[in-house]
């Protein structure tokens, strides 16, 4: 058995799991640890890096650092995903994480990223239930997967996601009408790429994975914390869906922070994940004639363990 340590640094925040891998290529959580850094803060507007965002998470990875040490994982591996992929500056970023955690961050490719979220959602999902669509909507990407327990047939990564669609259309609190409009149009445009090169119409399940689509579920399903046993593999029916996506566009960030189950760290993004979110379910029940979103807690960071193992 291996003790391994996988890292997702992502556009809004950055995870920890330190993990045992079974001959049988389970995993066994050590340690699971989430915060949120918003790396990828302003990343759309200028392609850089901003010096805070990199020293929050330079902070986080500090801590990271002395939880894999304390746990004595014998392999370690970072994934930086859509925010460094796009910055100019990111060889700084590079040294920092080789100087504080002793190993390199790999930019993977958005399929790359797509593959690693697949292997993470699916693997406590019964066979039978796919093909399986797999969306992985993160702060400055999504990505669509489609595959079954053959491995993926189609994947496709696109430039939209919560932090980004944010930054770019929705400034008013709460977003006015026309700028609601205007990201709905972004998020159609930008996703309708997506779902050319994934056969969408296959997916037989579909299946939600990262901080808005669990924060979504917790928000539909009345929870008044988060309660990440109650969401994993929890189903939402996408009318309930959309409507708790309306609702939470239309608020104002006070009414957002007032609900429980949403992170402090996603307040000001979630708007935009929602209407990311309800512009896939649209497309996902017009398509494949879905009716429900399987919420996973397992993504990308344990696609990351596994491969490790």
């Amino acid at each position: 058995m291996a003790r391994v340590a996988a890292v997702d640094c992502g556009t809004n925040s950055i995870r920890l799991l330190v993990a045992d891998v079974d001959v049988d290529g389970r995993l066994r959580d050590v340690h699971r640890e989430m915060r949120v850094v918003r790396l990828g803060q302003g990343v759309d507007a200028t392609g850089r890096l901003a010096p805070d965002a990199v020293e929050r998470t330079r902070v986080a990875l500090v801590d990271y650092a002395a939880v894999i040490a304390r746990a004595g994982a014998d392999r370690v591996r970072m994934v930086a995903t859509s925010a460094t992929r796009d910055a100019e500056n990111r060889e700084d970023f590079f040294g920092m994480v080789r100087s504080v955690l002793g190993v390199d961050a790999e930019v993977v490719t958005g399929d790359e990223e797509a593959r690693l979220s697949f292997a993470g959602a699916v693997g406590e999902l019964d066979p039978e239930q796919g093909p399986f669509l797999v969306v992985d909507l993160g702060g400055g990407s999504t990505e669509l997967v489609l595959g079954d327990a053959g491995g993926v047939a189609a994947a496709r990564s696109v430039d939209v996601g919560c932090v980004r669609l944010t930054e770019r259309c929705l400034h008013g609190d709460p977003p006015s009408a026309q700028e609601v409009a205007e990201a709905r149009g972004v998020a159609n445009e930008v996703l309708a790429a997506a779902f050319a090169a994934v056969p969408v119409e296959r997916a037989r399940t579909w299946v939600g994975v990262a901080g808005t689509f669990t924060t979504l579920a917790a928000v539909a399903a009345g929870l008044q914390a988060y309660d990440s046993e109650r969401i994993h593999l929890s189903r939402v029916g996408l009318d309930r869906l959309h409507g708790v996506c309306a609702d939470l566009v239309a608020m104002t960030r006070a009414q957002r922070a007032a609900l429980g189950p949403v992170h402090p760290g996603r307040v000001d993004v979630i708007g935009g994940g929602a209407l990311v979110c309800d512009v896939l379910a649209a497309e996902v029940r017009a398509r494949a004639g879905l009716t429900e979103l399987v919420v996973s807690e397992h993504d990308i960071l344990d696609g990351i363990a596994l491969s490790l193992g």
